[in-house]
């Protein structure tokens, strides 16, 4: 790989943007920030080159049995996948995003003293809250419709939020417009988003259209499996069929302490559980 990672900090010096190939990340910080800025780029500089030297195995599907990642990012990756695999297709590339947020947030925990500090990674956000401090999540459609706000105490214990869906970066076997997720990582929270947007679904309903994703992406993880291309507009008691499909595994992960809360949405009417509840209020009068 010949390129080379990128640092650039905003004119007001709040924000710190990191880019290097596909990844792309806006970091804040509030405490000894100068230092925190430092050490994320000085981690930042070899994150993809370690990525691209285990990619065969990230891609591969996931096998509890199988090799482990050797790289820091990528063993996040695959301690996020492992902890959440249940026997369906997944790789560890469910994890990236989440993962390269996580790692560049612990380098900056790790050298500086910060009261918050947030690294968003394309929209999959690893969080530190120090007592006392929140954090509000700002919730909108793919069209940037405001969908309420979500707020965030350094008491619940929230260190990540992932949002995937059809109309996300990635592949979707589901009909999620979107899928956002807390946990307490970034990492988790990213495998959980993708797992619960490809349960909203209607199989073999005639409204959805899909395709192979190696066909769509020749190097997609997820080879020849067919993704959602389309759907069609819903009745509402099919709508609310897979936004419920959605919300079971939601549920069933919240129950087992997996995920702290997740909001689903599709076609304009959505369904909340966990930390995320709070929005259902919004939804409702919106």
């Amino acid at each position: 790989m010949t390129s080379r990672a990128t640092a650039a900090l905003s004119v007001d010096g709040t924000r710190l943007h990191l880019q290097h190939g596909p990844i792309d990340l806006i970091v804040k910080a509030d405490g000894e920030k100068d230092r925190a800025f430092r050490a994320a780029v000085q981690r930042f500089e070899t994150v993809l080159h370690e990525l691209v030297e285990e990619l065969p195995l990230l891609r591969a599907p996931f096998s509890a049995t199988g090799p482990r990642p050797q790289g820091a990012v990528a063993r996040r990756m695959d301690a996020a996948t492992t902890r959440l695999y249940d026997g369906a297709f997944l790789t560890r590339m469910a994890a990236v995003a989440g993962s390269v947020a996580d790692e560049i947030l612990a380098a900056m925990l790790g050298a500086a003293q910060l009261s918050r500090a947030m690294v968003n990674n394309g929209g999959d956000i690893a969080l530190h809250l120090a007592a006392g401090t929140e954090y509000t999540v700002r919730m909108a459609s793919v069209t940037g419709q405001d969908l309420g706000d979500i707020r965030l105490r350094a008491q619940d214990g929230i260190g990540g939020i992932a949002t995937s869906g059809r109309h996300g970066r990635s592949f979707s076997l589901g009909i999620a417009d979107s899928v956002t997720v807390l946990a307490q990582s970034a990492a988790l929270a990213d495998v959980a988003a993708t797992l619960i947007a490809n349960a909203v679904d209607l199989p073999d309903h005639p409204a959805i259209t899909r395709a192979a994703a190696n066909s769509l992406a020749p190097d997609s993880d997820l080879g020849p499996i067919p993704v959602v291309t389309g759907c069609a507009t819903l009745p509402p008691d099919l709508r609310d069929r897979a936004l419920r499909a959605g919300l079971a595994r939601a549920t069933a992960l919240l129950d087992t302490g997996q995920i702290s809360g997740c909001a689903l949405f599709l076609q304009g009417a959505a369904l909340t559980c966990g930390a995320a509840a709070p929005l259902a209020k919004v939804l409702e009068h919106a």
